[in-house]
């Protein structure tokens, strides 16, 4: 009897148009902190310059949100906007190369793994790289290293500081030897900034690591890290593998590498700003803008 009048029972009513607006909530409202599991309310977070305020978890950063941390309001000027990869050794794994690129640039939508421009900071002209880690992990290519090239040689024409914010998987193995030598090439331009007395300052930030840690990444005057970067050339599970040792808790964070002398400092997402304007203080030259 019961299981008949289960059977029989009549559906639940509709909810009203007004009632299903009410229930559906739009996406995009909330996010959860890898750091503390807190469900956040995204424009919360995103007041908060994207940090957990319950644990300090720094989430990633776009390189326009980059950008509009770091300089003056509306001040950037990007160089070098038309450079884009090729495929120069007509390299294939499970898609073509240049499949590869155009789906980046569609999911990104950015052309390359770095933006490149002049700015101010603080009213004081600074040339600006800043990596995109969503296009293709950041990683660093011909372009890439060409448009640092480009970009150091401005600030020697323009005895202009130099800071260089790096998110990035490496060098990009799609082109090879092209893609390692722009360790070479990044880090002799680098030379010339230093022969002459022209601050660059290296920021690091979630992760940095192969190519780009081995080479201009950690070569700052002063090398800067958001708190629990990821920073070093191979992940930690590929060094546990080769030594077959336990690493110690915290290795290769940002943390662990200021402590054992390879950072400068660990600065806050809230604070990097300031703390940028008052080291450029110290070390010149105060070329103003305008």
């Amino acid at each position: 009897m019961i299981v008949a009048a289960w059977f029989l029972r009549g559906k639940a009513p509709k909810p009203t148009t007004e009632e299903a607006d009410r229930l559906q909530l739009p996406g995009g409202l909330w996010e959860k902190c890898p750091g503390c599991a807190e469900i956040l309310y995204s424009r919360e977070l995103t007041r908060n310059r994207m940090v957990c305020p319950k644990c300090g978890y720094h989430f990633r950063l776009s390189a326009d949100q980059r950008i509009n941390l770091i300089c003056d309001r509306q001040s950037f000027e990007e160089f070098d906007l038309n450079l884009k990869s090729t495929d120069p050794l007509s390299f294939k794994d499970t898609i073509r190369y240049r499949d590869r690129l155009k789906r980046a640039e569609k999911k990104s939508g950015a052309n390359e793994a770095i933006r490149c421009g002049r700015a101010s900071l603080n009213g004081r002209k600074i040339m600006l790289g800043v990596f995109d880690f969503s296009f293709l992990g950041g990683s660093m290519g011909i372009v890439v290293g060409e448009k640092l090239t480009r970009l150091a040689e401005a600030a020697l024409a323009e005895k202009a500081p130099l800071i260089i914010v790096s998110a990035s998987g490496g060098a990009r193995m799609q082109e090879g030897i092209y893609s390692l030598m722009q360790m070479a090439k990044v880090t002799a331009v680098l030379s010339r900034l230093a022969d002459v007395g022209i601050p660059y300052v290296s920021i690091l930030c979630d992760p940095t690591t192969g190519g780009v840690a081995a080479s201009f990444a950690m070569l700052g005057d002063i090398n800067i890290a958001e708190p629990q970067a990821l920073i070093g050339f191979a992940g930690p599970r590929v060094i546990e593998q080769t030594i077959r040792s336990k690493l110690p808790e915290g290795f290769q964070r940002a943390e662990f590498l200021l402590a054992h002398g390879m950072l400068d400092l660990v600065v806050e997402r809230g604070q990097m700003r300031e703390t940028l304007s008052n080291v450029l203080d110290l070390l010149g030259p105060v070329a103003r803008v305008g």
